[in-house]
């Protein structure tokens, strides 16, 4: 009925499908579809083509003019056409090598279009404009049949996708490629000889190659640090895997430390035990000592003020009565009796060893009774009885020093790294303490020197740390190197220090060498410390200095009396005053010992300043000229230190011997007018030693002394 209303409707819908089919037609053929082999199916779908296009050409013109005419045709007719259209269709999606049959597949291609999809269909409902098929349901149709199941459809995917990538690809025409996806041939390249290249010469080509070798030189360096890298880590990983396979028993190392970490556990609790009974026996001794020297400095002192009362009232001008007051006072004379006893015995002992040039004070007057020296070695007796029963119920490994040094050497030897780890040098000096204190309770410095390099405890410490026997680069990094320093900082300065304080007495020429001598071992063969300003260094060294001028301020006294009573050398006046003058020389000896321990302004204040001028040089003065002050004047000149004087550039003397050098200068001008020429000669040469050259100088140019002038020179 449409048709018949509108003849020109089926006339525009042919053509419009037959320009779907030619649009699609193109698009598949700007694809590369040719392939090496040709489908059998291809083939067989065109053979059947061309039988159906024949029979439809020879149709009889008749049934066109009855379709056209719009009449309905019966099912026969309808099944033949829907075959052939069916045909044509397959052979209008086939692309043939002839490309000159393209227009005619196209036209069987849009003719094609007007049929329905399945023949059941036509049968119920008739389709007037049939939708075009696009391409995977126009390919589904002739490759596999309807009833092939799952594998065909899977078949018509992969020959869908194959189509669509094709189309992707969008080659040129004329241009054949392999239908396989995975296979490309290699396109040629054409050279077009009308196309000028740049001009080449040898510089460049030289250029090039220069540049291309440096690039391989730097990629062969690059190569070769790689492999040197790997090559270390490879030397690396292997002495990594022997240490590890040396030390891969880790139920030995748990056993180890655990069995050090029972031991320093037992120690440190046995140490702490025994620690309150260390410290008593130690307090108990040093308060035996300073008892003793509390006892000797009180009998001097005294003695001193006895026999000054003594001396004082035989001073007096009613010498009667001075004499009744002595008598009186018979505890006195029994005290001034028993010191001259002392001194008659020590005479005698001096003669008998052959020492003709010493004086009268400058032996020590302050001898314990016997009774007292027996009560003081019985009470020392048991202390040190006592300090022996500390360890008696200790096992070795806990109270031996070596053998505790060995627990840790072992440690050391085994696992050096977690040795050092655990900071056992810092460790050590804290947990021998008590133990070296224990060796040193019956210890005195102040007696008989002996160095710190001959005590047990000293030699196991230097075996420990084997310093004599490493080289001085490693000795420097190892840390168990301190260990022995911050042993003496810490246990035995502070001990020396107590001594210093409590029980030195700087009158005693025995106790001052003894000490000295320690003090110098100490500063100068052990270095006490990395950094150079130690604390306990100061202390002992304060202590020195505070004990060195409290002596001078305590026990020193030069009494001054009259001229008549001093020139009698038999009366008790001269007598006494010679005795503190040449104790004084002995205190003035024993401070400057400490020259190089003491800085040496500390020992000019107080050998110079407060003891030389302030009561030797009065006594100096007041002396007559003679033997006997040129033999005082001697003696204090060989107290000071050489090295003082040889640091002098000029022909001055020190500032604090200005008045020594005058009085020197005096009494050498009376000597020479009495006609004392060798006293006079000894006089210049103490001016030379002194470094008062000028004053020598003028001395000897003015007497014209010339046999003098070469003492002056050297």
């Amino acid at each position: 009925m449409q048709k018949k209303e509108n003849p020109h409707s089926a006339v525009r819908e042919a053509e419009r499908s037959k320009e779907i089919f030619q649009s699609e037609s193109r698009i598949i053929n700007t694809a590369d579809t040719c392939e090496t082999e040709e489908d059998e199916h291809y083939s067989s779908a065109s053979e059947d083509y061309s039988s159906s296009a024949s029979e439809t050409q020879s149709s009889p013109p008749q049934t066109r003019k009855d379709l056209s005419a719009g009449n309905i045709p019966d099912a026969a007719y309808m099944q033949v056409s829907c075959r052939k259209h069916q045909l044509a269709r397959i052979q209008g999606d086939y692309i043939p090598l002839d490309t000159s049959h393209r227009a005619r597949v196209s036209q069987k291609k849009a003719c094609s279009d007007t049929e329905s999809e399945d023949d059941s269909d036509h049968d119920t409902i008739l389709h007037f404009a049939p939708k075009t098929k696009n391409l995977k349901q126009r390919m589904a149709e002739y490759v596999v049949p309807k009833s092939d199941g799952a594998s065909e459809d899977d078949e018509i995917q992969n020959m869908w996708e194959e189509q669509q990538l094709k189309k992707a690809v969008r080659l040129p025409q004329g241009i054949n490629v392999d239908t396989s996806l995975h296979k490309s041939r290699p396109m040629k390249i054409k050279f077009d000889p009308s196309v000028s290249l740049p001009p080449v010469n040898l510089e460049i080509v030289k250029k090039r190659l220069n540049t291309r070798i440096t690039s391989l030189q730097d990629l062969h360096r690059a190569h070769q640090r790689e492999h040197e890298k790997y090559t270390h880590d490879v030397e690396s990983s292997k002495s990594t895997i022997q240490e590890l396979e040396r030390s891969s028993n880790a139920a030995l190392n748990y056993k180890f430390y655990r069995s050090m970490k029972t031991y320093m556990e037992s120690l440190i609790d046995c140490l702490n035990e025994k620690l309150l009974h260390i410290n008593e026996l130690e307090s108990a001794m040093q308060m035996l000592l300073q008892q003793q020297a509390v006892t000797r400095l009180k009998h001097r002192q005294e003695d001193l003020k006895n026999e000054s009362a003594y001396v004082q009232l035989l001073s007096r001008k009613n010498g009667k009565s001075a004499g009744d007051g002595l008598a009186d006072d018979e505890k006195t004379k029994q005290l001034l009796e028993k010191s001259e006893a002392r001194r008659t015995c020590r005479r005698q002992a001096r003669e008998s060893l052959g020492k003709s040039d010493h004086h009268e004070g400058m032996s020590s007057d302050d001898e314990l009774s016997a009774a007292e020296k027996t009560d003081f070695q019985k009470n020392k007796g048991d202390i040190l009885q006592e300090s022996k029963k500390i360890c008696e119920d200790v096992h070795a490994d806990f109270c031996n020093i070596r053998n505790i040094l060995l627990k840790f050497q072992q440690w050391r030897q085994k696992f050096p790294d977690t040795y050092y780890d655990a900071y056992i040098s810092l460790c050590l000096p804290k947990l021998l303490s008590p133990l070296i204190r224990i060796q040193l309770i019956g210890w005195n410095p102040l007696e008989n020197f002996i160095g710190l390099n001959e005590m047990p405890w000293f030699r196991a410490i230097e075996e420990f740390t084997d310093a004599k026997n490493m080289p001085q680069s490693k000795r420097n990094d190892d840390p168990d190197q301190t260990i022995l320093p911050t042993i003496i900082e810490k246990t035995i300065l502070p001990k020396i220090t107590g001594f210093v304080e409590h029980v030195w007495d700087p009158l005693s020429t025995s106790q001052t060498v003894s000490l000295v001598q320690l003090c110098k071992n100490i500063f100068e063969e052990h270095s006490l410390s990395k950094n150079e300003s130690s604390k306990a260094k100061e202390d002992l060294v304060n202590s020195i200095v505070s004990r060195m001028k409290k002596s001078i301020e305590e026990d020193v006294f030069i009494p001054l009396y009259p001229k008549n009573a001093v020139e009698d050398r038999i009366s008790p006046q001269s007598k006494f005053q010679e005795r503190q003058f040449w104790s004084a020389v002995k205190l003035l000896s024993n401070i400057l010992l400490w020259d190089g321990i003491i800085l040496e302004g500390t020992l000019h204040e107080l050998g110079l300043g407060k003891l030389l001028n302030r009561y030797l040089l009065l006594i100096l003065l007041n002396a007559p000229p003679g033997p006997d002050n040129v033999e005082k004047c001697n003696k204090v000149v060989a107290c000071l230190p050489e090295r003082w004087f040889k640091e002098l550039k000029s022909g001055s003397t020190l500032p604090q011997l200005a008045n020594f050098s005058q009085h020197l200068l005096q009494s050498a001008h009376t000597l020479y007018k009495n006609n004392c020429s060798d006293e006079t000669r000894d006089l210049i040469l103490l001016l030379v030693k002194v470094n008062a050259l000028h004053v020598a100088e003028d001395f000897i140019e003015e007497y014209k002394l010339e046999h003098l002038k070469s003492i002056v020179g050297k």
